[in-house]
């Protein structure tokens, strides 16, 4: 077996945020949004200053530790919205509950939902119905079916709504990519439950929408407007940081026509960074091209491919694609030069 190396507990550093922003939200709202800001602020400044905090390890082969790393957190996950739950419960103020969804939406976006898009890929059914209930506690539960189904497939083309096209800024692409992602998993759920002759009472999907229903009203018995308040906006908050990564990952990308066809997904068809902190914090996502081509391989074993390179990590981008003529200005000099000159 794969001998584990003090390096690899480096994904453990995951752990910090739920943590964090749970212990801050014992405190206060406030403390606890605190935290998550400067988490994010944090990482896109430092990632930026610091030269060696821009690549990441090598690639780690297989080993127990790496999958526990990712199965860990959804007990973390947990734990943090049951508190969030009771902290929103005890708020007078509604702006002290928003900022407390903000503070957790921040771990349950930027990670819940990065790491149950890596359990997804799992072919263990353990890990998949992981990834499931983590997309359910932000309601997004067809993201279990898009992403894979419809994105992974069609991905840098135009007929994929998770990918940004040259020119279009985050607040133009939101509401696209999120009607389009919605029609897409339940036209793909459809075609599938026609093809093995089944009704929706076999659809994974049709369940967790129903999960979805009943927890909302589970959330309201338990905690009133206060719990309602907080699940909504730590939910919208983190799907908000799921399409901006998606919109940044292949932003102005484009896959050719061969013979009616998209070519091959290939290297220069998602932007990549190897930042040290980022990836440690989600799970080698910035590692996107590599993602792309081998669906399949465990996060550990991704590789910092050569492909087209953002300026800084994601957190960074997230900033930068917030203000589109900034945006914009930073990345069509970057997107032009992969064009003409891609090798």
């Amino acid at each position: 077996m794969n001998t584990l190396r003090w390096r690899d507990l480096r994904f453990a550093l995951a752990w910090a945020m739920p943590w964090g922003i749970g212990t801050a939200a014992w405190y206060s709202p406030w403390a606890a949004w605190g935290v998550a800001l400067g988490v994010l602020a944090g990482v896109a400044v430092l990632e930026w200053v610091l030269p060696s905090w821009r690549h990441s390890p090598a690639a780690r082969e297989p080993h127990p530790w790496f999958v526990a790393c990712l199965r860990l957190h959804v007990l973390w996950q947990a734990g943090l919205l049951a508190l969030g739950l009771l902290v929103a419960r005890e708020q007078s103020s509604a702006a002290a509950v928003l900022a407390l969804g903000l503070a957790v939406g921040t771990t349950t976006g930027s990670q819940g939902i990065t790491f149950a898009h890596e359990l997804g890929h799992s072919r263990s059914r353990l890990d998949r119905t992981l990834g499931w209930a983590l997309m359910i506690s932000v309601g997004y539960a067809h993201f279990m079916v898009e992403h894979y189904r419809g994105h992974h497939v069609r991905a840098a083309t135009a007929d994929d709504p998770a990918s940004a096209r040259a020119g279009e800024s985050l607040w133009r692409f939101l509401p696209r990519t999120l009607a389009g992602s919605w029609r897409s998993a339940w036209a793909l759920e459809a075609q599938r439950l026609a093809r093995h002759r089944q009704g929706w009472a076999h659809s994974p999907l049709a369940w967790a929408m129903v999960a979805q229903g009943a927890w909302i009203g589970v959330v309201a018995a338990v905690a009133g407007w206060q719990g309602l308040l907080f699940w909504g906006v730590q939910a919208a908050h983190a799907v908000w940081l799921l399409e901006t990564v998606n919109y940044i990952e292949h932003y102005g990308l484009q896959r050719r026509e061969v013979q009616g066809r998209p070519e091959r997904f290939g290297v220069e068809h998602a932007w990549n960074a190897d930042t040290l902190i980022s990836n440690c914090l989600l799970a080698n996502l910035q590692r996107h091209s590599d993602h792309h081509m081998h669906a399949g391989k465990p996060y550990a074993s991704l590789e910092p491919l050569p492909g087209p390179q953002l300026p800084t990590g994601y957190a960074g981008c997230i900033w930068l694609a917030m203000v589109p003529p900034l945006w914009f200005r930073v990345m069509h000099p970057r997107l032009d030069r992969w064009r003409l000159s891609p090798a």
